[in-house]
């Protein structure tokens, strides 16, 4: 019994007690609080934190000497609060030293969080430091303080960052260090393991009846399997989510506009790669049925139908449906028709207003709007060309009703002028709807257009060979007295200024003057173009003789309406001499006598090609036909007929070219005598020279650019007795640096990747000389891939690779399109303003004779300007 009444005291006594000392604590607040008094700050002490400022340290308490403070109170706990916000602080006190009558003196003990003084990465490669740097600077920052908080949350970023990569078990640790040297400092180290890529072990869908599994796996462009051909195979989350959006996209083309994916899952298996499982309901397939338009009063229902392409029982295309009525890349959609007459608030919307089975029923519903015209046309960001350079460029005037195709057209011919960022260009179109009008804005930021090109090598028995050679794009000869304009020459009014000297001193010399004006007369889109080359080859020095050519020429260039304005014509005079003394270097069937060349060559251009340096659409034909005078048809041709003291004057000549102690034979003779007789029947040159060429470029996907390229040349005489001339034929692969000035060597040397040129046996007979003469008749065919690194105006950086073949033909008897010589390879060209175009090629030829020791692959080097 006594045992059951301790039990029952003890828990009521421990009650008791505790709820006195609750009553005794409240009885001691009261009695503080009825104790509370206001003091005069009389001196406040900083303890800790000696490189912070005090004034500011007291500023933000709101405690200061002089001040009044009331304790206890709210204006400590407060003060604590301020400072800790600053999170500058681990640890904040505030405590009363002393108190002096009604003068209190406090003491702020500050316990100061460490510094960052810098971090590093650790476990990763240098090469990916400044990315990490970019996510963590936005984060933390050297000189301040680093929180908690602050490294997780740049430890996720840096996870995220190779996550996004596909390597998903990435695992960052963050540790902090002491500084060596400095006090209150520390240093942040980011421990990375990456691991392995993470790859996509395989993909299986169900569900899907109308198209094969491995059909839709090829809609998935990002995400592939193990074992994909040329693709790395990685999970990458967004990604993936972009590739059930293609496949979606995919069968929503196909008709099946109720496709939906039911479930996407993954899973990781043993050997840690991943699984995708998809499951998608396909539905059924739909086909338009009736589609009928309202709202249209400018045109009829059959001209809509007409541009709209899409019948009754076509599939169902929602895609192709918004292409034919918003925009097309072709024009032909619904919204040229009207925003090219000025109907800029043109609107329609298609609706589905039945829904039977698999037909679908459409409604065009219209909002034609009032018709605008153009108010103003503004011009924005030309800081160095002149505006009238630009305006005479654009389609778009003034009172002239709103088009869009005229604004499409006017950007690409910006563009084309090769003085503005492509990238950087921006058109705004700003509309006052109670005037009815609409200003247009081009918004341009110039670029260096302006090309240098300054090069030295070393060329053995040929020396040291030096070229310098300036291209100024934007030249102004009406600015010549403005210096502002100078740099380095007056710039501004589209002009274009070439000069290029190229020497040896001792074997060759080049010098190569041109000057365009664009706009002749300044009203017309004509263009004025006059130059000069002379080239001269000397070896005479080791017996192989000399040549020199002088060229000069002039051209008139203009734009043409008919058949349509993206023609253009070009026609040039040609006045040229070439001199040839015993010169037995240039492959030439003939090494002596003055030859004149005087020839007409006129040149039609079709091009829709929208950007010069990287093009991703369009196409470029080009037509030219080079033409003498026919001299053989006003007067008699002339033939060597040597008499006595001239046939003795070539035995001499042989006799120092062979030695005395070499017999002369009758055949050496007759060679040298029809030699003479083809210098003097040649000494004006006849012919009709034909070229085609055709480019076509289309943008796959991406940046991705497919170009097709095609070339064709024949060289024809008019006298079958005087023949075909041994100048201006073609000769047929290397890299074609050689023809960058035309006549530079008297013929025309065209590019063929993976070959050189003496591979190539339809480029002409072996000559006395041992060279090759040239072909009359050669085709090239190219297909390239090319992919953009960059397209910054100051550095624009492609990759390119390339299937190519083209052969040269002695004769049109000979000539055969299909017996090409194959060649594959890949390469790269970067563009610099200042520099132009350099680049290379590896070529791999399939179909060139190898001796021993040779190669298959052959390497070139792209200077200044794309072969031919």
């Amino acid at each position: 019994m006594t045992i059951y009444i301790y039990r029952f005291l003890f828990p009521v006594c421990l009650i008791f007690c505790l709820t006195m000392v609750g009553i005794g604590q409240n009885e001691f607040e009261i009695m503080s609080y009825k104790e509370k008094k206001t003091y005069e700050i009389g001196g406040v002490i900083i303890v800790g934190a000696e490189n912070r400022d005090r004034n500011a340290i007291k500023s933000i308490a709101g405690i200061r000497e002089g001040g009044k403070i009331q304790i206890p109170g709210p204006a400590i706990p407060a003060a604590i609060k301020a400072l800790l916000k600053l999170r500058l602080f681990d640890d904040v006190q505030i405590i009363q030293e002393k108190i002096e009558g009604e003068i209190v003196f406090l003491k702020i003990i500050l316990v100061e969080r460490p510094i960052l003084s810098r971090w590093s990465y650790k476990g990763v490669k240098n090469s990916q430091h400044e990315d990490l740097n970019d996510l963590v600077k936005n984060i933390i920052t050297k000189g301040g303080i680093v929180t908690d908080d602050q490294k997780e949350l740049a430890r996720q970023k840096i996870r995220n960052f190779y996550v996004e990569k596909g390597k998903l078990d990435t695992e960052v640790k963050v540790s902090e260090f002491p500084e060596e040297g400095k006090t209150a400092n520390v240093r942040v180290e980011f421990v990375i393991d990456t691991k392995d890529r993470v790859k996509v072990q395989d993909i299986i869908i169900e569900g899907n009846k109308a198209y094969s599994s491995r059909k839709l796996r090829k809609k998935m462009s990002k995400t592939k399997r193990k074992g994909t051909f040329l693709k790395k195979s990685k999970f990458i989350q967004k990604d993936f989510e972009e590739d059930l959006k293609s496949i979606t996209k995919f069968y929503h083309s196909e008709g099946y506009k109720n496709m939906a994916v039911v479930t996407d899952t993954f899973y990781r298996n043993k050997d840690k790669n991943v699984v995708i499982k998809i499951n998608i309901d396909e539905g059924k397939r739909h086909f338009f049925r009736d589609i009928k338009w309202k709202g249209n009063s400018l045109y009829s229902d059959e001209q809509l139908y007409t541009i709209l392409g899409i019948s009754k029982g076509d599939v169902y295309n929602p895609e192709l449906l918004q292409n034919r009525l918003k925009f097309s890349l072709d024009g032909r959609d619904i919204s040229s028709l009207y925003l090219d007459d000025g109907y800029l608030g043109f609107d329609v919307t298609p609706v589905e207003v039945a829904v039977e089975r698999d037909s679908v029923d459409i409604e065009m519903r219209i909002f034609e709007g009032p018709q605008f015209t153009v108010e103003n046309v503004v011009i924005t960001g030309n800081d160095r060309t002149n505006e009238h350079i630009v305006r005479r460029e654009i389609r778009t005037r003034p009172g002239e009703k709103f088009s869009r195709s005229d604004i499409i057209r006017s950007q690409r011919e910006i563009i084309a002028l090769g003085y503005f960022n492509p990238e950087a260009l921006g058109i705004n179109t700003p509309v006052n709807q109670s005037r009815g009008t609409v200003n247009i804005e081009y918004k341009l930021e110039e670029k260096p257009s302006d090309q240098l090109e300054l090069s030295a090598g070393y060329g053995g028995f040929s020396g040291l060979i030096g070229t310098l050679g300036v291209v100024f794009n934007n030249f102004s000869i009406a600015n010549a007295k403005d210096k502002s304009t100078w740099s380095p020459l007056p710039q501004g009014d589209g002009q274009k200024l070439s000069l290029r000297v190229q020497s040896n001193s001792r074997f060759f010399k080049s010098y190569n003057f041109s000057f365009t004006e664009p706009w002749l007369g300044g009203k017309r889109p004509r263009s004025l173009t006059i130059g000069a080359v002379q080239t001269a080859f000397d070896y005479s020095l080791s017996g192989q003789g000399k040549l020199k050519i002088t060229r000069g020429f002039i051209g008139i260039g203009s734009q043409m309406k008919w058949p349509d304005d993206f023609f253009s014509s070009n026609t040039t005079l040609n006045i040229e001499n070439i001199n040839l003394d015993n010169y037995r270097s240039g492959g030439f069937a003939i090494t002596k006598g003055t030859f004149n060349n005087f020839s007409l060559k006129q040149t039609f251009t079709r091009s829709s090609v929208s950007d010069p340096l990287f093009p991703r659409r369009g196409s470029k034909v080009s037509v030219s036909l080079q033409i003498t005078p026919p001299y053989s048809l006003f007067r008699k041709t002339q033939f060597f007929i040597p008499d006595a003291a001239q046939r003795q004057a070539i035995i001499d000549e042989l006799v120092l070219t062979n030695g005395p102690a070499m017999p002369i034979t009758e055949a050496e003779i007759n060679s040298k005598i029809a030699e003479l007789s083809d210098a003097k029947k040649f000494q004006w040159l006849e012919y009709h020279k034909w070229k085609i060429s055709t480019e076509w470029y289309y943008n796959i996907f991406d940046k991705m650019v497919v170009a097709g390229i095609a070339k064709f040349g024949i060289l024809g005489s008019f006298n079958k007795d005087i023949g075909i001339p041994p100048f201006e034929r073609f000769e047929l692969g290397g890299d074609g640096i050689n023809n960058q000035n035309a006549g530079l060597q008297g013929k025309e040397i065209l590019a063929l990747r993976g070959y050189a040129t003496s591979d190539i046996t339809g480029n002409g007979v072996q000559t006395s000389s041992g060279g090759f003469q040239g072909a009359p008749i050669f085709n090239k065919f190219t297909l390239e891939l090319r992919y953009p690194l960059s397209l910054n105006p100051n550095s624009t950086i492609y990759l390119t690779s390339f299937l190519q073949g083209g052969n040269a033909y002695r004769s049109f008897k000979e000539y055969n399109p299909f017996d090409l010589k194959r060649s594959a390879g890949f390469g790269a060209r970067v563009f610099l303003p200042m520099f132009g175009l350099l680049g290379f090629n590896y070529g791999w030829g399939f179909d060139k004779t190898v001796q021993t020791g040779g190669s298959f692959g052959t390497f070139n080097i792209v200077l200044g300007f794309e072969p031919e």
